[in-house]
């Protein structure tokens, strides 16, 4: 029962939309498209599972602000990692500690490679096994 509520809401978040306004522009994005945002100083990056990519003159930290006002629950699947990174959990592939490499999967099924430090490497992976520790108890 709780794993059916749980994919519900899941999928409520996949069909939520994100929209990023600068000065000249505005983008409307769905959260179940967002691979990932990168930061590069005061620019962040963000690449979509198609492959599409954007920059904008805000920083990551701006970004991430933007996702808790307008995506409530968005932390769930957009996930923090390290100063550079947001993340969208449901693309991860692999997480390879010593190599410091996370592999995200686009929706071509091609991967992408992250470089990030292990520390938050760590924690993702951590908590993820927590995550299934969690489900597994639920279902059985």
């Amino acid at each position: 029962m709780l794993c059916d509520k749980k994919r519900k809401s899941k999928a409520i978040y996949m069909e939520r939309y994100l929209i990023i306004k600068t000065r000249d522009e505005l983008l409307r994005i769905k959260i179940g498209q967002i691979l990932y945002f990168e930061a590069d100083r005061n620019y962040t990056k963000l690449l979509l599972s198609n492959g599409i990519q954007f920059t904008f003159a805000i920083n990551i930290g701006k970004i991430e602000e933007i996702l808790e006002k307008q995506v409530s629950g968005s932390s769930d699947i957009l996930i923090r990692v390290g100063k550079s990174h947001i993340i969208n959990k449901n693309h991860i592939l692999q997480i390879n500690l010593p190599k410091q490499k996370l592999l995200l999967l686009t929706q071509e099924g091609k991967p992408r490679e992250l470089i990030i430090s292990k520390d938050p490497l760590k924690t993702l992976k951590d908590s993820f096994e927590k995550e299934m520790k969690t489900s597994g108890e639920e279902e059985g």
